[in-house]
């Protein structure tokens, strides 16, 4: 092998460059995967993967803190410079193209980002920025904004100002969860009934104002569960902050069943009856006949299709007001804690 042919295979990758400048200017790898709307593990593969290509270590992690290296420090303010020209290059060369932002309402729910994912897929030449609000108020007031296209979350609610401004189309059925401390009494479970929820405290976070359709249906839960919420706290946000909060508090906290894996926790689906977060995706009236805006719409649709979103069994329970989406209408929202019936019935989404 030539040694003067420089540095061919071992190029520095641009992605791996703006993660490290996040974590640098960070110096936390939680909020800086936050900021970058990735997994942390995703931050700190990449970031290794760096690091061996450079030959050196770029931070120093204790338990405490998290420092740039010699070596990180001189690093920065390369990768600024390469990252600014890579950048620059782009806007003078590409003609200008919309960015369509998704909100995907929380790091943990991975309804929004499997559709974000497939519309990447399907869409290539679209540019998608993913981001979590956190709330469907938060949504809602983005979206009427403009500065947010498209939102995934729960639509409807009791007390809620609809808005002519804005369409809903229904997308999937999610059960409900509760996720636990692996050495929780329930843990052992492969799924919760309701009924053995009944005297718990249960961590619902609710009285957040940014998420009103949230509170609203954690209290129906509750009423039914006969269980009771934990004090309003802030929000813990990324796997590792809610791995942190999951064991300092060691109590339930009420999910989705297709929360994100987090460590020390398992999650345990809630049954007789089993009980349904109602997702939709959420857009400006008219806005369906823009690309990006089409491209995650007829996502939303083929995923919801292919994984049989909308399919839930026959003993489901929604909350007031969706629950006349389901068979049955309202009297299925009083439905007491019983045997589950076992049988499978489809119920298809409408704007």
């Amino acid at each position: 092998m030539n040694d003067d042919l420089g540095p061919i295979g071992h190029e520095l990758d641009l992605r791996a460059l703006r993660y490290f400048v996040a974590a640098a200017e960070e110096l936390h790898f939680t909020r800086a995967a936050a900021r970058l709307f990735i997994a942390q593990q995703a931050l700190s593969r990449d970031i290794g993967r760096l690091e061996r290509v450079l030959g050196t270590q770029l931070f120093t992690r204790t338990t405490r803190r998290v420092a740039l290296t010699p070596a990180g420090e001189r690093l920065l303010v390369r990768a600024r410079e390469l990252l600014a020209l890579h950048d620059a290059t782009l806007r003078e060369l590409r003609p200008a193209a919309r960015t369509y932002v998704a909100d995907l309402l929380s790091q943990g729910r991975r309804t929004g980002l499997t559709v974000l994912d497939a519309a990447r897929a399907a869409a290539p030449d679209v540019d998608f920025r993913g981001m979590y609000s956190g709330g469907m108020a938060r949504t809602v007031s983005g979206l009427l904004a403009g500065t947010i296209d498209v939102g995934f979350g729960r639509a409807d609610w009791t007390g809620r100002r609809p808005s002519a401004a804005l369409e809903a189309e229904l997308i999937r059925f999610e059960p409900l969860a509760v996720l636990l401390p692996d050495d929780h009494a329930l843990a052992g479970l492969d799924a919760v009934p309701l009924a053995a929820l009944e005297g718990y405290e249960i961590d619902v976070n609710i009285d957040d104002p940014a998420s009103p359709e949230w509170t609203d249906l954690s209290l129906q839960l509750l009423a039914l569960a006969k269980a009771r919420p934990v004090a309003a706290h802030p929000t813990a946000i990324g796997v590792a902050e809610a791995s942190h909060h999951l064991r300092r508090q060691g109590l339930p906290i009420l999910t989705g069943a297709d929360m994100a894996d987090v460590p020390g926790g398992v999650v345990r689906p809630i049954v007789e009856p089993t009980m349904l977060f109602p997702w939709s995706v959420v857009y400006r009236r008219g806005s369906e006949v823009e690309p990006g805006v089409a491209a995650l719409l007829e996502a939303a649709r083929s995923v919801s299709e292919a994984e049989g979103w909308l399919d839930h069994p026959a003993d489901a329970w929604l909350p007031a007001p969706e629950i006349t989406a389901l068979p049955g209408g309202a009297t299925a929202a009083t439905r007491t804690a019983g045997p589950a019936a076992g049988r499978t019935t489809r119920s298809r989404g409408s704007r």
